[in-house]
């Protein structure tokens, strides 16, 4: 059986972010998992980004990855691809978590001087 892109998603979730201290996961760090099967074992291209051009923990961040996805059961071989485009926007890309956790919990749209209860008074 073939593994799928939500397996791997929920084998790289425990991998945080060094400065952040957030999984790559829910930052939407993680663009997509390509996986090709094959006989003898699964081969997956990861294409990940990080959350600057210049992120200090890239290579670390990257390396982590790869090991994750070379032990998958049933994984022949793993590329992971690091891209900056789209560049990565946590608005639009991160979980809800996440974003309450970066404190952009509040929509801009919601945010017209006050709750409603305030607004009543």
């Amino acid at each position: 059986m073939a593994l799928t892109e939500q397996q791997v998603l929920e084998a790289l979730k425990p991998i945080e972010d060094p400065e952040l201290h957030l999984g790559i996961v829910d930052l939407g760090l993680i663009y997509g998992a390509e996986i090709n099967p094959h006989p003898e074992g699964d081969e997956v291209k990861l294409i990940m980004t990080f959350t600057s051009p210049f992120c200090p923990y890239g290579p670390q961040l990257k390396a982590s990855v790869q090991r994750t996805l070379a032990v998958l059961p049933g994984v022949k071989s793993a590329a992971v691809q690091i891209v900056f485009t789209p560049p990565w926007d946590p608005r639009t890309m991160a979980s809800e978590e996440c974003k309450i956790a970066l404190g952009l919990g509040w929509d801009e749209e919601d945010s017209d001087g006050g709750s409603e209860i305030e607004q009543q008074r």
